[in-house]
């Protein structure tokens, strides 16, 4: 079950689950090889009441784990994809893509699937209408890999999720934006077959869902969760038909409204949801 927290508990829940940390000091986020990297920025202490209000993220426990649950509406919201600055050097976290970006206009972004070494991504990857890399179908080890991984894709106030091999069979036109990765947490509103119920595997992990309405639903768990745990919230809270797993240890979320900037490991492809309107002046 799930029940929101009211906005003053935002800041709290969002360090729900990590040690407690003496005043002043952020979180730090685990690296994928389990040591600790850059230290994940608490939510500035200036955001005000209207300043969370306005926010497109809120927290939530679900089953006794705190998530924040951020919402992208059509008419709202458009959504692009993010990797590299202007001299083609990747971003590689949310930190320098804040810097890059005016703040007022994003609603909040999150990592969005695998990549390499070099922070490139490995799966299928579009970018103001540019594919800069092509749909990949190969077999091979860990998340990406667990078929049927899928496709989270859009143009204009039409987005999508589909498992990978739907995408190759039934999508033509290129879309505006588009990241490929894995595994499906939901497909047709059940749960992937490789996934059990709440298993062993517990990480800081995010994930993105399609409703009936067109409506994205972004999340990430403020503290560790199984697989499952994450697919059942997007099945039984939000009721996704379907939805796709973007990473786990490494995942981080930059809410402008909150002041919220995760750091830790060197991510790769990002989502980007930003307002339609201008801010007043």
């Amino acid at each position: 079950m799930m029940r929101f927290v009211a906005p003053l508990a935002l800041a709290a829940l969002a360090l729900a689950g990590c040690d407690a940390q003496p005043e002043g000091k952020p979180v730090a986020r685990a690296k994928i090889d389990g040591s600790v990297g850059a230290p994940a920025p608490t939510p500035s202490e200036d955001a005000t009441i209207a300043s969370q209000v306005e926010s497109a993220c809120r927290s939530v426990i679900f089953e006794n784990t705190s998530l924040t649950h951020c919402l992208a509406i059509p008419s709202r919201h458009r959504i692009t994809t993010a990797l590299a600055n202007g001299s083609g050097e990747n971003y590689r976290s949310l930190s320098k893509l804040s810097e890059a970006m005016d703040g007022d206009r994003v609603a909040f972004a999150m990592n969005a699937g695998m990549y390499d070494d070099d922070g490139d991504p490995i799966g299928y990857f579009v970018e103001d209408s540019e594919r800069l890399k092509t749909l990949n179908t190969a077999d091979g080890e860990g998340n990406f890999h667990l078929n049927p991984n899928g496709v989270f894709y859009g143009s204009g106030e039409t987005w999508e999720i589909r498992t990978t091999q739907d995408f190759l069979a039934n999508v033509s036109d290129r879309p505006e934006f588009g990241t490929q990765s894995g595994p499906m947490l939901l497909i047709d509103g059940k749960v992937h077959p490789e996934i059990t119920a709440d298993g062993p595997s517990r990480l800081i992990r995010n994930a993105v869902g399609v409703d009936e309405k067109g409506r994205a639903h972004f999340v990430i768990a403020n503290a560790p969760l199984s697989f499952g745990k994450l697919a059942s919230f997007f099945r039984d809270e939000l009721k996704t038909p379907n939805a796709l797993y973007l990473d786990g240890s490494v995942s981080a979320l930059w809410n402008p409204a909150t002041g919220r900037t995760d750091g830790g490991a060197a991510i790769g492809p990002m989502l980007v949801v930003m307002k339609k309107e201008a801010p007043d002046e």
